[in-house]
Order: structure tokens, then sequence, then C-alpha cells
């Protein structure tokens, strides 16, 4: 199987047939169907490692302030308990993986599930992001991961490589793309295409465009689980772009 990043952005993507939607719903269909889904997602975003492993996970709306319709979206995708345990077993002892029964599926995977797999018939599982360790843990669990590859689990890792929501120009028309989005954004996909790995986990070396497009690192971090994921053979497309509000990136990444 693949390994993908994608650029989830605004929650309302979800239920708005626009560009990404229908990228997102097109690379579903170029896909073989994988036996599960392993998700990263930057909403989940906590103090430890941990994977869900209910066999039916809740949508979690984990958001505010938008239309009553985004909060009736359901995607009752099943869990996989097996996974779960695998994915411990994988990064066992070095990593210590609670199994969660309680976390379900955030925005960051559902919003783009929902377009990638619409009939919800692939079992997700989703793995924390440690919100305490530094970007080599994440890029070295993605290496630990990697092998599910061969057993047909689709590895995601769902983010933004830029989002500053500071500067996000909300209901800005025409919105301008920020100067330092595009030039960060553009640095990260030569680094990918160089198979230039060490800058893109020392990220803040990257300097002011940097600092501005990673505020928080918890958007970014997905990125290196994919990157991590990757193997000599792969090939690399970007098939998604853009840059939404001025300062989200909605690049994916597609390694395979």
């Amino acid at each position: 199987m693949p390994v993908l990043f994608f650029g989830h952005g605004n929650p309302m993507n979800a239920i708005t047939e626009n560009a990404y939607a229908k990228k997102w719903n097109a690379i579903g269909r170029g896909l073989r169907k994988p036996t599960a889904v392993l998700a990263v997602s930057a909403h989940w975003y906590v103090d430890h490692t941990a994977v869900t492993v209910s066999p039916a996970p809740r949508t979690i709306h984990d958001f505010g302030g938008f239309p009553r319709e985004l909060y009736e979206v359901q995607y009752p995708a099943p869990g996989d308990p097996r996974l779960a345990e695998r994915v411990r077993d994988l990064l066992a002892p070095d990593v210590p993986v609670a199994l969660d029964a309680r976390w379900g599926l955030d925005h960051g995977t559902w919003s783009v599930l929902v377009h990638l797999f619409p009939d919800a018939d692939v079992p997700v599982v989703q793995l924390s992001v440690d919100e305490r360790k530094p970007p080599q843990f994440h890029y070295e669990v993605g290496k630990r991961l990697g092998t599910l590859r061969d057993e047909g689990v689709l590895l995601i890792g769902s983010g933004n490589v830029v989002h500053n929501l500071h500067a996000f120009a909300w209901g800005r028309h025409p919105v301008e793309q920020y100067d330092w989005a595009v030039r960060f954004e553009s640095r990260v996909r030569e680094l990918l295409l160089a198979r230039d790995d060490a800058p893109l986990l020392d990220y803040p070396s990257l300097g002011e465009d940097a600092l501005l497009s990673v505020p928080t690192p918890d958007h970014y971090l997905p990125l290196l689980y994919v990157l991590g994921a990757r193997r000599e053979s792969d090939t690399i497309t970007f098939p998604v772009e853009g840059v939404d509000g001025g300062s989200i990136s909605m690049l994916a990444v597609d390694l395979r």
C-alpha cells in the first residue's frame, strides 16, 4: 500500500464539494481497497502514545461554530482491535502504547475519509501524537509502522504543512496566499523530493518562514510519520495543492 499525507484544512471540507474533496475522492477511487486504515491525526495530540481499540469508533465533532449539518455527519467505519494490538506490538517495548476504547475518529481523520472511502467500509484505527516527544520520535515510529504497508494497511497522516489560524483570512475574497506560507511549503516540497529528511525533522532551523508556518507542531508532525514509512523505491507526488485562507496548506503527499 502507499502511504499518504493529507492537508485536511477546514472541517467544512467534509460536506463541501470543492476541489479538495473531489481530489480526495479521486485518490480513493484510484486505490486498491486496503484491509484497514491507520490514521495519525493532528487532533489527537495528547501526552502519551495510544491507539483506538473500539470495534465501532465514534465520530468526534471536535470543533465549534460550524453549521448544524457538519455536526450531523457520522462516519460509521468499523474499528480493528487486532490492528490496534499489532501497532502496540510493533512499537514494543521501546514505546508503550495504550489501547484506548474511548477516543474515536476525530475530524482530522473522518473529514478526509468521507471522501476517500465514502461507504465507510474500511476499518479505521487512529494513533495519537505524543506531544511530549521530539520530531525524531514521530519519524522513528513511522519507520516501525512502515511494515504494515505489506499487510494491506493504508497509513495516513492528516494535518497541514502550513497551519497558522491566527493569520487565516476568514471571509476575505479573494484571499491572497501569504508569501511566507508559499515559501515554506515550497521548501518542504523541495526537501521531500530531494529525500533530505534532516531539515524536515529540524524544521525550526528553516527560519522565520517555518516559525510562521508551524507556530505549533500538532499539524506538522503527522507528516513525519509518513516520511518515516517511506521506502527507497517510493516515488513522490503531490496530488492535492493549494493554500486555503492564505495560511493553511492543503498539500497532499503520496508515496508509493
